[in-house]
């Protein structure tokens, strides 16, 4: 059951990232003034999608709290980095954004690591 803890922290951590970055999209850029700030982040703040992403990772942080009380976080923290991975694809499929030669090396280097790490 640990493990199911740590891939459910995995999800809903990446769909907060997302969530946040598609509704920060959907916000425009940061305004320059402090009252615009101010209004940039309540608007956000106040919005359903954020709030549940908020709320998502809170519950990603209790199954991993609920995941360390049988895992070594030697053993488990490593998965963590599945998080780049996924994000990276979605927010390339989702947002269009760049997966480059670079990224894609990065991405394979992370996985690797997590191998190797799992492996040892």
């Amino acid at each position: 059951m640990a493990w199911v803890y740590v891939g459910i922290s995995l999800v809903l951590t990446v769909y907060g990232q997302l969530v946040i970055k598609w509704q920060v999209l959907r916000r425009g850029h940061l305004p320059p003034t402090p009252s615009g700030k101010v209004d940039f982040f309540a608007g956000l703040l106040l919005n359903p999608w954020v709030v549940s992403a908020m709320l998502t990772t809170f519950v990603a942080a209790l199954c991993w709290m609920a995941a360390m009380t049988h895992l070594e976080l030697s053993k488990a923290y490593p998965f963590a980095a599945l998080s780049f991975i996924l994000v990276l694809i979605l927010s390339g499929v989702f947002f269009g954004e760049a997966v480059t030669p670079a990224k894609s090396i990065g991405v394979v280097l992370v996985f690797a690591g997590l191998i190797v790490s799992v492996s040892v």
